[in-house]
């Protein structure tokens, strides 16, 4: 039976959060330029930063934590997220199609 986790609900977020600025980050850092360039390296430091800190605050204490409950869950939500995403574009696109 599922029991709601609040703090496993938190860890994922910033688990997702981090892996988001993170690539965003390294896609601003690339192709921006000036201030952009700078927001895209500081995103990438705070993408880098938060799961370090998140390792040392939690997940030493259990051995497998991070990829039973966080990294195998966080992939699912992402493709979840992804296919509803997809099927909403889609569907917006048909509605646009059509008019």
């Amino acid at each position: 039976m599922f029991t709601w986790d609040w703090l496993l609900f938190a860890e994922v977020i910033l688990f997702l959060l981090s892996l988001t600025f993170i690539i965003l980050g390294a896609l601003t850092a690339y192709f921006g330029s000036g201030k952009s360039r700078a927001a895209g390296i500081t995103l990438l430091v705070i993408g880098i930063i938060i799961p370090i800190i998140l390792y040392f605050a939690h997940w030493r204490s259990e051995a497998g934590y991070f990829t039973n409950n966080l990294l195998i869950p966080g992939l699912l939500y992402i493709g979840g997220g992804i296919i509803g995403v997809v099927i909403g574009f889609l569907a917006f696109l048909g509605i646009i199609m059509k008019t």
